[in-house]
């Protein structure tokens, strides 16, 4: 008779409403403890695979929710992907990043340095480039000019003098990695003699000096989309730089200044425009023509504008990069007082003012009264 086996959370020690990372903390633990590299413990490679049986599935979200529904019946159809502790380091070597918390704890299976490395990405290369409003709200092409490193064609990158091969490194064995102990943890470090590369080369190339790299002058068109901003950056795959062992190369990112406009600001898609109008356009209305990046365009100003009242102007903004829509003008008006006036503005001005004081406008008869009651 088969015994009944035990809850997945029991065994690794968490409530069922723990959240990934408790999960996952857990889990390390139960690995470290129950390693059978470092434990004296009988059953530790029986209690390693229980331990990463739970994990496996209380760390997927579907097989959990299968689990916490119909319990090990809802999960027991799909056979556990795991045959021996070997096939666990495979599974979870890369779950942790890097060399894996198998290989960054352990070194591997039985102290062997784990998996051989992989080989390194490029470095990523950043550009500057300047736009105006104009070319930022419109998109442009723009040409680029900038070094990077490539793969030396003397050696086809090898880092090794033509004629000569790269020699495994005999202190790491390739791996590029070395295991340093610390009580039952070993911990895995890049290797001191070939620095992480694996290989180390007796005969360098004249060109290279052994890295395989030389620096070349690259000219490249990029495509500035629509709608970027001040501090955005455009991301240009694989124009990075070379990878040193064979890998993809690098990407090419190049971040966004936008200079200031003379007459408008920016606020996300939104463009705003100071526009300075008269006493007389603000009392009795107009119709004024305002700039726009797509043009002039015709604005009514209503009769009795006041100071500071913002109109907007329906689709002349900037597009959003994002979403693509596209963002409205905002102009705020300003009543303009003149520093000097002509003989007949004064004398009209004037007039004004004593007719201002026979009939006393709105606001003022408020303010007016405000004062009377105060005296």
């Amino acid at each position: 008779m088969m015994s009944e086996k035990q809850c997945y959370y029991e065994i690794l020690g968490v409530d069922r409403g723990a959240g990934k990372t408790e999960i996952d903390r857990a889990y390390r633990k139960l690995a470290i403890r129950y390693h059978p590299d470092s434990s004296k413990a009988e059953d530790a490679v029986e209690r390693f695979k229980e331990a990463s049986e739970a994990y496996e599935v209380l760390s997927d979200a579907d097989k959990r929710a299968r689990y916490d529904r119909f319990g090990h019946a809802g999960v027991d159809g799909a056979q556990s992907q795991f045959n021996d502790v070997e096939d666990i380091f495979e599974a979870f070597g890369e779950m942790f990043g890097g060399g894996g918390m198998f290989g960054d704890l352990f070194g591997g299976r039985g102290g062997g340095g784990g998996r051989r490395r992989r080989a390194r990405r490029g470095a990523d290369i950043r550009c500057n480039v300047t736009l105006t409003l104009d070319e930022a709200a419109k998109g442009v092409s723009k040409d680029l000019s900038f070094r990077r490193n490539v793969g030396c064609k003397t050696c086809a990158g090898s880092g090794a003098a033509p004629g000569s091969q790269p020699e495994t490194c005999a202190t790491c064995g390739g791996r590029g990695q070395v295991v340093q102990s610390a009580g039952i943890l070993r911990v895995q470090t890049a290797c001191p003699h070939c620095g992480g590369a694996g290989q180390q080369i007796s005969q360098p190339c004249s060109d290279c000096h052994g890295s395989g790299l030389q620096s070349e002058k690259a000219e490249l068109t990029v495509e500035i989309p629509a709608g970027v901003d001040d501090g955005m950056r455009v991301r240009v795959q694989g124009e990075g730089e070379a990878s040193p062992d064979g890998g993809p190369p690098g990407d090419c990112y190049c971040f966004i200044t936008v200079k200031e406009h003379e007459l408008f600001k920016r606020d996300g898609s939104s463009l705003i425009l100071q526009l300075p109008i008269s006493y007389s356009q603000a009392a009795l209305g107009a119709e004024i023509e305002i700039p726009t990046l797509d043009g002039p365009e015709k604005l009514r100003i209503e009769p009795g504008t006041q100071n500071g009242e913002v109109f907007t102007v329906r689709g002349k903004g900037v597009v959003d990069p994002r979403g693509g829509r596209v963002g409205d003008l905002l102009v705020q008006v300003f009543i303009e007082v003149p520093k000097h006036l002509s003989a007949e503005q004064e004398e009209l001005l004037r007039k004004l003012a004593d007719l201002d004081s026979e009939s006393v406008l709105p606001h003022r008869k408020t303010f007016l009264e405000k004062v009377a009651d105060l005296f």
